[in-house]
């Protein structure tokens, strides 16, 4: 059973990484930056002045993906400790992968509508708030990949335990 200790250790450890970055892309105002200053999904920074970001619907749909990508992965993360600290009980990593899955989709969207904003306006540059969400995207994808791996080596054992022969 090493294999899938190491698999949810692994899956554990990359839906950590991929918290911390969406946590911090997220909280951070450097998603653009632009001659007078810079902006994120809360607020706009003009010559050091930072103000609110008035209410606008693809920064609102961005923002919201994004706070439920947060989310979703903490519960996937949680959900995987939880599986990895109660090794007796019979619980499955499918939930979890289904949850840090939804969680890069959510990501993924977020990331999608925000760039087809500002892809195409003159003199804005993509900051390292917006990369770092771009970031923590394969690293919640491979931890959802860890934890349905150790739950198919789970299942796997667990049907071939049944059989009388010695492997």
């Amino acid at each position: 059973m090493g294999v899938k200790r190491s698999l949810q250790r692994g899956g554990i450890l990359l839906s950590l990484v991929a918290n911390v970055l969406m946590v911090l892309s997220t909280a951070t105002n450097y998603w653009t930056r632009q001659q007078e200053g810079h902006s994120g999904l809360w607020q706009e920074c003009n010559h050091g002045i930072c103000s609110n970001i008035s209410c606008q619907t693809t920064l609102a749909v961005t923002a919201a993906c994004m706070v439920l990508a947060v989310g979703v992965g903490v519960v996937g993360m949680v959900m995987g400790l939880r599986i990895r600290c109660h090794e007796g009980e019979s619980l499955r990593g499918q939930t979890t992968s289904a949850f840090l899955f939804l969680g890069g989709l959510l990501l993924l969207t977020a990331l999608i509508g925000y760039t087809v904003k500002n892809a195409w306006k003159n003199n804005v540059f993509f900051s390292w708030s917006y990369f770092s969400g771009w970031l923590a995207l394969p690293f919640s994808i491979l931890a959802g990949f860890c934890f349905l791996l150790a739950d198919m080596i789970m299942q796997s054992t667990d049907a071939i335990s049944g059989f009388p022969v010695c492997l």
